[in-house]
């Protein structure tokens, strides 16, 4: 098995660094690469698979810099098993504990923030390896080399913000809530989304007692997209901002409010993220409460001021439900929670995330870019995608609503009331990268992984998610 080493030559083109393959002695061990790891859609050729003892060299093009993960993929990231997916060929990714190992793109190193270079990773028993240390100290090369093909390496997408799928809507009360969950974790995949949030909308509470017990954390696979937790959206949330939520549900904060709150929920187990209105009675005791748990708080459906933005913020809230929409609007004189974005009244390393639809309907360009300039760190995409996503125009429910999609367009039936969104996250990304006018390689990981405080990073030790991506036309996980 050959053993190739990089040689970089300065300058770029549009497409990225150029680089140079050349052939080292078999004596040479293979070099540190300084890729991340991520999640790719591969072209058909790249179809293979080795068994478990097999080691394995993967060749990609350009590897993405992932900055904002934190630090590069490292020797011990396992990689996540990703199942056929249609449209892309499939090449399994990690598939057990064997005593081989396979290379590709990424160990160690941080690369330069804004570039892209072609790397190797090595990967054995679904873990990234260091290629120095296996070949120096066991002696090993690669039992089988794949070739992608020049795509970027990303991580995986994470959307904290999907109401349901394919006909699946995850506020009503079904009898079998978990299949539900899976089948929509199943089709998401082929999306390039590795992780997500189930959300529930503002509900009758035996809605929550029966749904939130049957949506526990899992681990994503062949089987789909991992679980995060649930989040929950509503019902504390303002009246004069509820969106189509159903005024009927909304509810406040009572005297003893966390206890309230448990009483609404009926437990938060399996809970992650809570969206609430900052500007309601003892809400800064609930978010306090809440955070305690390790529980996101995220401010949205809300009238509140910047003061009141900032007050929520210092009480423990990381994040702002999606920025601009069902939120008072931007104004010079008070931006409201759009003034979080700039804020320099935030404790002292507290950062704020927030969420924005970048569907082509809910924000526009300008606000994108206006966004992403002001707080580039803090941007996560999500498609607050409805039950009607992959259905087609009609009519459908979300909750206790019913939806009209008409389009690419979902409202409230017999208004003009925005209802969520019917674009997959892949869409969500090539609507924002044409916005912002990104490269694709340049900060993908920014705007679609980062979760709640960089909830994809991929570092040593942590799970790896694998998207491979050919320009910006499609993104789906390949089997190596």
């Amino acid at each position: 098995v050959a053993v190739w080493a990089l040689a970089r030559r300065r300058g770029a083109g549009r497409d990225g660094p150029r680089a140079v393959l050349k052939p080292l002695p078999r004596h040479c061990g293979p070099r540190r690469s300084r890729g991340r790891a991520g999640h790719v859609a591969a072209p058909p050729s790249a179809e293979g698979h080795v068994g478990q003892a097999g080691t394995r060299r993967l060749r990609l093009g350009w590897a993405q810099d992932a900055r904002r993960a934190g630090r590069g993929a490292g020797p011990g990231d396992p990689v996540h098993q990703l199942p056929h997916l249609e449209g892309w060929r499939a090449a399994q990714v990690g598939a057990g504990a064997g005593r081989g190992a396979r290379a590709g793109s990424g160990p160690a190193t941080r690369a330069p923030a804004r570039s892209v270079c072609r790397e190797d990773l090595w990967v054995r028993g679904g873990r990234i390896l260091d290629p120095e240390k296996l070949f120096f100290e066991e002696r090993r090369v690669a039992d089988e080399q794949r070739d992608c093909g020049g795509c970027i390496l990303a991580p995986g997408f994470i959307d904290v913000q999907i109401n349901g799928g394919f006909g699946v809507d995850f506020s009503q009360a079904s009898e079998d809530v978990g299949s539900g969950v899976a089948l929509v974790a199943r089709r998401i995949l082929s999306h390039g989304v590795t992780s997500f949030c189930p959300t529930l909308v503002t509900s009758p509470l035996e809605v929550y007692h029966k749904v939130l017990p049957q949506i526990p954390v899992k681990s994503g696979g062949p089987h789909g997209a991992g679980v995060l937790g649930v989040h929950l959206e509503g019902p504390f949330i303002s009246r004069e901002k509820r969106g189509a939520h159903p005024e009927a549900h909304l509810r406040s904060f009572e005297a003893d409010a966390f206890q309230d709150v448990l009483a609404t929920y009926g437990g938060l187990d399996n809970v992650r993220i809570v969206t609430l209105a900052p500007e309601l009675g003892h809400s800064q005791e609930v978010i306090r409460a809440l955070t305690a748990l390790g529980i996101c708080v995220s401010l949205g459906h809300s009238v509140a001021d910047l003061g009141t933005a900032e007050e929520a913020v210092q009480s423990g809230a990381t994040f702002i439900t999606h920025l601009f929409n069902a939120m008072l609007p931007f104004h010079h004189r008070d931006p409201g929670i759009v003034g979080l974005l700039t804020s320099d009244r935030l404790p002292a390393g507290r950062h704020i995330f927030y969420g924005m639809i970048a569907d082509g309907i809910h924000t526009n360009p300008a606000a994108l870019r206006i966004a992403h300039r002001a707080h580039p760190k803090g941007l996560v995409l999500v498609t607050d995608a409805v039950p009607a996503l992959g259905l087609g125009n009609g009519r459908h429910t979300l909750g206790q609503q019913e939806v009209e999609v008409d389009g690419l367009t979902a409202y409230v039936a017999g208004t003009n009331t925005l209802s969520g969104s019917i674009a997959p996250m892949d869409t969500c990304v090539r609507h924002f990268l044409q916005a912002t006018g990104m490269w694709p390689g340049s900060r993908l990981q920014e705007v679609a992984s980062a979760g709640e405080g960089g909830a994809n990073q991929q570092g040593a030790g942590t799970q790896s998610d694998w998207p491979w991506s050919h320009s910006t036309q499609g993104w789906g996980p390949v089997r190596l």
